[in-house]
């Protein structure tokens, strides 16, 4: 099942054209995912507890449709891609209007950052079986690393 979380838009998501601002939509998805990984038991305390943390590479936002002050949305976490060995992901994010109308997608190219060694790393089996698990967006490729 797809993983979904509700809000209403805050005054401080608008911009002076009445509409929420670009960077809300991006703070909704951010919110989703984080929520995603502690719902799944990986919060940010289990991070700092594992010595890593997740980065991003890459946010593309794709705006449809306005959302304005005190609307309901919600926004959906869902795999867009993942590597083999679990340490490169995708996630798209979708924001849905009240009426059920796609307002935006998010998708985030991310990885896991060992934060001793500041280095990129592969996640503890648990996490990449959580990410394995995950519903897939209909844009779902695997993650191909690229040779050096």
């Amino acid at each position: 099942m797809t993983y979904i979380k509700s809000f209403t838009v805050r005054w401080a998501d608008m911009d002076p054209n009445v509409h929420m601002r670009h960077s809300a939509y991006t703070d909704y998805a951010a919110q989703v995912r984080l929520d995603f990984l502690a719902d799944q038991g990986f919060s940010m305390h289990r991070f700092a507890e594992l010595g890593i943390g997740p980065i991003l590479f890459r946010e593309d936002t794709r705006f449809l449709k306005e959302i304005h002050l005190s609307e309901i949305i919600r926004v959906s976490a869902e795999l867009g891609g993942l590597n083999a060995d679990g340490s490169r992901w995708r996630i798209v994010h979708t924001l849905y209007k009240a009426d059920g109308r796609e307002a935006a997608v998010v998708a985030v190219d991310g990885a896991w950052l060992d934060l001793k060694l500041r280095k990129l790393t592969v996640p503890p089996p648990e996490l990449t079986a959580t990410f394995t698990e995950m519903t897939r967006h209909s844009s779902y490729a695997d993650i191909v690393r690229e040779k050096k």
